[in-house]
């Protein structure tokens, strides 16, 4: 205990995912607030998570994989001094099941940071306040990484993955022109524009530096939206599946998806990427790519120990 007195905790967290496909139904009323989805919702986010599955569910494993990832970093770059745990929105270990734990192993100071480089008071914003809360309870002094979006090394990440992109996609649709390159993100609510929220313009921006990096062409990009909830208020759009359908009518043959809004692969990415909109772009004669994720990427692995340390020096 008192080894860990002197350790400062590092709260990852994450959105969440199921163990496994029992799980699935408890995941959504989770997510849902505490109300069960109806049978045919279920049936589509069941049916959704096979697709991509197959029977296996490894999803969970990326997240895990890099909470390890920047355990390991953290311990090159700072030996002995930080402590990893994992906190989730919706799955457990929720987010107050990581701080309980910190205080329990007898930490009293922690920075938490969020598997998201962006910030949205309806994202981020939120995990920050639920182990807040929960760290005020428990006595433990916290400190918090609120974005990360323009870190030198996540843009050398993505711009690698970018120009790597380009290239997979010139072979696969035999240097059809022209090409664009979409970078994408989870929607949100149209009610954070009038928050100010800066989720969009963060977004903007990271797509604006990885671009240039990657030396693609202010006219050959663009950004759009993808994985929008259901729900009656309106979301921020174009939806990707619709901005395919307008650069189709432009002529666009090739399509490279970067969706700079996700670090690993996931549902979001899995399946409405990989073969939804995949599917989507190929019946309107577009061939689609798309980047590979950063997951346990060392240049994210640093991204991520570098914003930690800096965060808990400004304690």
């Amino acid at each position: 205990m008192s080894e860990m007195n002197n350790k400062t905790g590092v709260l990852v967290m994450s959105y969440g995912t199921p163990q496994s496909l029992d799980d699935v139904e408890a995941y959504y009323t989770h997510i849902r607030r505490g109300h069960p989805p109806t049978e045919e919702q279920l049936k589509e986010l069941t049916d959704r998570y096979e697709a991509i599955v197959g029977g296996v569910f490894p999803l969970r494993e990326n997240t895990n994989g890099q909470v390890a990832g920047l355990q390991d970093k953290l311990e090159q770059l700072a030996p002995g001094r930080y402590v990893c745990y994992q906190g989730l929105k919706h799955a457990a270990p929720y987010i107050e099941d990581g701080v309980e734990q910190m205080a329990k192993d007898g930490i009293k100071e922690a920075v938490g940071i969020v598997l998201a480089p962006h910030y949205s008071v309806m994202s981020v914003g939120s995990y920050i306040k639920r182990a807040e809360a929960k760290a005020e309870e428990l006595g433990i002094k916290m400190s918090f990484v609120k974005e990360y979006h323009l870190h030198p090394k996540l843009l050398k990440a993505l711009s690698e993955r970018v120009t790597d992109g380009l290239q997979r996609l010139a072979v696969s649709s035999n240097n059809a022109q022209p090409v664009k390159v979409l970078f994408s993100a989870h929607s949100l609510p149209e009610k954070i524009r009038e928050l100010n929220d800066p989720y969009e313009e963060q977004l903007l921006a990271t797509s604006a530096e990885v671009a240039k990096l990657s030396n693609v062409d202010e006219a050959t990009w663009q950004f759009t939206w993808q994985s929008a909830g259901r729900t009656r208020e309106p979301w921020l759009g174009p939806d990707i599946l619709d901005t395919l359908q307008t650069l189709a009518g432009e002529g666009v043959k090739a399509v490279l998806v970067a969706p700079v809004g996700f670090v690993s692969d996931h549902l979001e990415v899995l399946y409405d990427l990989d073969l939804e909109a995949k599917q989507a772009a190929s019946e309107i004669g577009i061939t689609l790519e798309r980047i590979t994720m950063l997951n346990k990427d060392p240049l994210y692995m640093e991204t991520l120990a570098e914003s930690v340390i800096s965060a808990g020096s400004l304690e």
